[in-house]
């Protein structure tokens, strides 16, 4: 997805976390990380979904040996 093209976090707070796309997963990630000191209740909530959904994706793509 292009920058320009790149869905805003207030549009996607309204939706469930598994319909963000990997860039998006990412981008809003680091964008937080570097904010967490300064976020409220309310962002740090979004921010630990975004977490939840960034592992549970790697759970789901690791194979087991």
């Amino acid at each position: 997805m292009a920058q320009q093209e790149r869905r805003h976090l207030h549009e996607l707070s309204s939706l469930d976390a598994s319909a963000w796309d990997e860039e998006e997963l990412s981008y809003h990630h680091s964008v937080m990380s570097e904010l967490s000191p300064w976020l409220n209740a309310q962002g740090t909530a979004i921010h630990a979904q975004v977490i939840r959904e960034i592992e549970k994706r790697r759970e789901n793509t690791v194979q087991p040996t």
